[in-house]
Formats: structure tokens, C-alpha cells, sequence
């Protein structure tokens, strides 16, 4: 079996699904879910790309999304949809949230489960990605497997959430 370890920052949308199970062909693959609660990162970078992105009304709103303890709660759900999601997929899939520190997690479930590769599944972080800030780009160099990019789409025609 293929094990692919999945970090995400949003709960994942069926064309997410549809998406990173069919990556493999018919190959079975196992998921283990790393979802990062909001807060972790920096409020005005958040706004810049919201404004990167002509989303200049969600910039001036960044205060008002829980950060912080109070973004748990709403991690927690995002995680588990996302995994019952994989699962109806057929998938086999398991997750946890991240606390602090997700690219040594990230490196410790690496090692812990033998995988096979990750895949970061975000969306646009133009600052962060610009300067090789970005998970996919520190993980690449701290994991050992191969790290796919990918951007996260969303359901239902609303635009793709910001971490």
C-alpha cells in the first residue's frame, strides 16, 4: 500500500478528494491527514495574499477569523470531514491537527509511518511561496520523500479559502 502523508489547512472539498485519490491509478492508497488550524500563521500575510488575489474586502476581515485556541474547534471538523471524505472514496485515512511546529511533525509522521510522499494541499500563499517560505518548499528539504504542491479547491462555485 501507498501511503501518502496529506497536510491541509482547510476542510477538503470534493474535487480535492476526487483529486489526490486518483493520483495513484488503481494503486491503494492510505492518507494520514496533518490539518493545521488558522492562527499559525501570519495575519498580514494572510491579508496580502487575500489582496494579491482581488479578495481586498477579506483582508480588512482577517481579524475577525479565530486564531489561536479558539481555531481548534473548527480544525477538529475540517479534519474529521476530511477524512470520512477520503474514506467514502474508499480510502483508508487517519489524521491528527497540528499543535505547534507542523514541519517537525510533519518529518516525525514521515518516519513514523514509512511514507511514501506528501502532498501539500493550500492555497496561493504569493509572499510566503515568493521567498520559499511555504510548507512545500521548507518541506522538501526536511522530509526525505518526495512533496507534491497542490492548491485546494473549493465546493459549490465559492472561491478556494484562505489559510
Amino acid at each position: 500500500m501507498f501511503t501518502t502523508v496529506l497536510m491541509i489547512e482547510k476542510p477538503l472539498a470534493s474535487a480535492d478528494v476526487e483529486l489526490i485519490t486518483s493520483l495513484h491509478g488503481e494503486e491503494q492508497v492510505s492518507f494520514v491527514v496533518l490539518m493545521q488550524p488558522r492562527g499559525d500563521q501570519d495575519r498580514l500575510l494572510r491579508a496580502v495574499d487575500d489582496v494579491a488575489l482581488g479578495y481586498i474586502e477579506d483582508a480588512a476581515k482577517e481579524r475577525e477569523v479565530p486564531e489561536g485556541e479558539e481555531a481548534f474547534q473548527p480544525a477538529e471538523r475540517a479534519l474529521a470531514h476530511s477524512i470520512g471524505a477520503l474514506r467514502a472514496a474508499g480510502a483508508d485515512a487517519v489524521g491528527e491537527i497540528v499543535q505547534k511546529h507542523p514541519l517537525d511533525m510533519l518529518k516525525t509522521v514521515v518516519e513514523r509511518t514509512g511514507a511514501d510522499e506528501v502532498i501539500v494541499l493550500t492555497a496561493p500563499h504569493f509572499v510566503e511561496e515568493f521567498f520559499h517560505r511555504d510548507w512545500t518548499s521548507r518541506a522538501r528539504h526536511k522530509v526525505g520523500v518526495p512533496v507534491l504542491k497542490l492548491f485546494a479547491q473549493a465546493d459549490d462555485g465559492e472561491r478556494p479559502a484562505q489559510g
